[in-house]
């Protein structure tokens, strides 16, 4: 296991390296100058100082002396200084980064909790009315995108309920049952979709191992539903269900961004969307790199957890 992490270690190097190229120059290939640009959106050269904005962005250097100095920074965690609000980049990510992993978490939680239930039952009772509700629910909820519920609740409670939801939001450690409910309706309407693909796989997949022999077998030993289900098929048809919730919890990361700003809340997604609009690169820069981060280090969680579902797996 040790040797399997520190290879899967080594060989997240280039990928961790290729993303920081790409993220880097992702302002140099911008059309127009980027500096007159962001001039503009200042107010005009009179409000402006372009000599700082180069240094910022670090056009005042060529492009591998400007890489390896950002790179540098990234390293001693040290990511800037944002153009938009004159603040350290880092200590912005600081405050505002668990409010988007909360939101996403809870989402996860919510997919778990209700998607992998509503397939095992889909499964089970396979072409009978319940199967067909459900496997309709589903359908549903794949058609229907986050942000139009979002804006359709929003836009509901404040025209025809006359109440206009309000959404201060409060740290999990500083009051945990205000900031479940402040997150409550946000990660239900993130994790809607992401129920109904979670779902179909939980089904697809059970009842294929429902097929196999070594099932047929418990069944003919006279074991209890419950017992072949959590005992023996359960597991094994996880596998593929973890594979997709990984993805779909880094998936869910990218969703906070239009939810967050929907039910205004300060996290990494709103501040990012707000970065965009006023072309503050180093800080957009900063958020995609540590994305891709996360996005690296959860597809490592997900292949580790495949040991654990299935003993039979080997690291090699």
């Amino acid at each position: 296991m040790q040797q399997y992490i520190g290879r899967r270690l080594l060989e997240m190097i280039p990928t961790v390296f290729i993303v920081s190229v790409l993220v880097y120059a992702m302002h140099r290939f911008l059309p127009g100058d980027t500096i007159t640009v962001l001039m503009g959106e200042m107010g005009g050269a009179a409000n402006a100082d372009p000599e700082r904005i180069a240094e910022i962005l670090g056009l005042h250097k060529s492009g591998p002396e400007g890489y390896l100095a950002w790179l540098g920074g990234l390293i001693r965690g040290d990511l800037g200084i944002s153009i938009l609000s004159r603040t350290p980049i880092a200590d912005e990510i600081f405050w505002r980064w668990p409010v988007t992993i909360g939101l996403a978490l809870f989402a996860l939680v919510l997919v778990i909790l209700i998607g992998i239930p509503i397939g095992v039952i889909a499964a089970l009772r396979q072409e009978t009315a319940i199967d067909y509700v459900l496997r309709s629910l589903a359908v549903l909820g794949l058609s229907l995108p986050g942000f139009w519920i979002g804006v359709m609740v929003v836009t509901f409670a404040s025209v025809y309920l006359g109440v206009l939801p309000r959404y201060d939001y409060v740290a999990f450690f500083d009051d945990p049952l205000a900031n479940l409910r402040i997150l409550l309706l946000p990660a239900s309407i993130l994790a809607l979709q992401y129920i109904a693909r979670i779902a179909r796989m939980m089904r697809g997949t059970l009842l294929e191992v429902l097929r196999q022999d070594y099932i047929r077998t418990a069944w003919a030993k006279g074991l209890k539903e419950r017992v072949v289900v959590t005992r023996h098929a359960l597991k094994n048809s996880l596998i593929p269900v973890v594979t997709l919730l990984g993805l779909e919890f880094m998936t869910m990361l990218g969703g906070t961004v239009v939810i967050e700003r929907i039910f205004d809340l300060p996290g990494i997604g709103s501040y990012t969307l707000r970065a965009l609009g006023f072309r503050d690169y180093p800080t957009v820069q900063s958020v995609i790199f540590l994305y891709a981060l996360v996005v690296i280090g959860g597809n490592l969680l997900v292949d580790l957890s495949y040991r654990w579902l299935d003993p039979r797996v080997r690291y090699s």
